[in-house]
């Protein structure tokens, strides 16, 4: 157990108290309290509310259990109250679990208290994890889902960028949220009443990007049996958001740099200039400065949409947000799904906390849908989530650990390990690093991995 409880004891043997207690110190690291009066046990409860009581059903003639739990029922939702003894306590205000009276074998009693320790603590946990997510959902920003600082800087240039004119250029790594930026600056800005529409250039020949963009007359080409509006028609008046830009071929990237610098567009087969009035917002995973080094992108293009850089931190940059971000996806699988998963256990949601998400936000998006129909109508616990995500208790090695080992051997584990929680991908390991792709596949030979 990753945390510690206060266990209060009121029993008519001290000696056997103070021998549990002495074992739940030593063993289990929990604080206890034991009293051997009923009046001390309820003043104790109200002084400091214990994780754990535990009791016989009666003591010296009283309903020790009966009281105990009606004070427990004001006081505390995520106490436990353990009854032991001969006697069978009658109906009582808080749900209690029955011990077997310890007799001789107070370490088997021990263990008992022990288990009902780490439930009440991760009931708490869980309560308060809950009350932190309630309490934050309102900050969500137009679809924008978090409270890092890097999020609250992301949504204050959209404040300040949406009601402008200024081609608007996202970049971060695959999975990010992209997209959900672009919707967001589309709905805050005085274009929100016409069309956001959405292009991936990832893919798309020049002929097809062409007609996909401009439009096209009838028999512009074979198969063209009709005209065609292009994106840029469909979005006049509003936003165009163009995916994947890194990607467009270079012959069409002088087309689209003429498009935002005259604000008119031809479409294949026809000799009609139009003019539309459209914001265009791009986005990328890629390096376009290295690209443009690279001549593989137009540097006047680079510039032209460089007008205002919104730049999305990964995943793991941003960990604080990963609770919000999971229980908005269990609400949301919820209401596609129709089901009722209850919420996401502490525990689970620390591992969730701590994995790398090589995938970033749309990977935790399809770990918690997954999840959910899953449980169905119950909450997502640790052997819920994926191996991979549970494993990540050890993708981390702490400096203890890592004590007496050369740098050569750190290295190797520190490259091992990134291979492991980026599920085997070498190009996201060699970023992660901080190393060349190269040096990444050198190592990986020279220590045989």
């Amino acid at each position: 157990m990753s945390e510690t409880a206060f266990v209060l004891i009121l029993t008519a043997d001290e000696e056997a108290g103070q021998r549990l207690r002495e074992i739940l110190r030593e063993r289990f690291e929990h604080s206890c309290s034991v009293v051997t009066e009923l009046d001390a046990a309820l003043k104790s409860i109200r002084a400091r509310t214990p994780d754990v009581v535990v009791t016989p059903a009666e003591l010296e003639g009283e309903p020790a259990a009966v009281l105990l739990a009606e004070q427990l029922a004001q006081l505390s939702q995520d106490a436990t109250l353990g009854v032991f003894g001969d006697a069978k306590p009658p109906e009582i205000a808080h749900p209690y679990v029955a011990l077997i009276k310890p007799g001789d074998d107070v370490d088997q009693f021990a263990k008992a208290v022990d288990k009902l320790a780490g439930q009440a603590v991760g009931r708490r946990a869980d309560r308060l994890l809950q009350a932190n997510l309630d309490e934050q959902r309102d900050a969500v920003f137009e679809g924008i889902v978090g409270v890092s600082p890097g999020i609250r800087r992301i949504i204050e240039r959209i404040r300040k960028v949406a009601p402008s004119k200024l081609t608007v250029l996202i970049t971060g790594e695959t999975g990010t949220g992209k997209e959900v930026i672009a919707e967001a600056i589309h709905r805050v800005s005085d274009r929100s009443h016409r069309p956001l529409m959405a292009l991936n250039c990832a893919g798309l020949n020049e002929n097809l990007l062409e007609s996909e963009l401009f439009g096209h007359v009838k028999g512009a080409y074979t198969g063209a049996f009709a005209d065609r509006k292009g994106y840029f028609v469909a979005a006049d008046g509003g936003t165009l958001f163009l995916d994947e830009i890194g990607d467009m071929p270079l012959t069409m990237q002088a087309k689209l740099l003429r498009a935002l610098e005259r604000r008119e567009i031809t479409p294949v087969g026809s000799t009609e200039v139009k003019r539309v009035d459209v914001r265009v917002i791009a986005a990328t995973n890629a390096d376009l400065h290295q690209k443009v080094d690279d001549k593989e992108f137009r540097e006047d293009l680079y510039y032209r949409l460089n007008q205002w850089v919104i730049e999305l931190p990964p995943l793991r940059e941003r960990r604080e947000d990963v609770p919000l971000l999971a229980d908005h996806f269990r609400r949301r699988a919820n209401r596609e799904h129709g089901l009722s998963c209850e919420g996401i256990a502490s525990e689970a949601m620390a591992l969730l906390s701590k994995y790398y998400w090589p995938g970033n936000v749309r990977e935790l998006a399809n770990v918690i849908e997954a999840a959910v129909v899953e449980v169905s109508e119950r909450r997502i616990e640790v052997d819920d989530l994926p191996e991979r995500v549970r494993g990540s208790r050890e993708i981390v090695p702490t400096a203890a650990g890592m004590v007496g080992l050369t740098m050569a051997q750190v290295e190797k584990m520190m490259i091992e390990r990134t291979l492991q929680a980026t599920g085997g991908n070498r190009e996201q390991a060699a970023k992660i690093l901080d190393i060349g792709t190269r040096t990444l596949y050198r190592k990986i030979k020279d220590y045989g991995l």
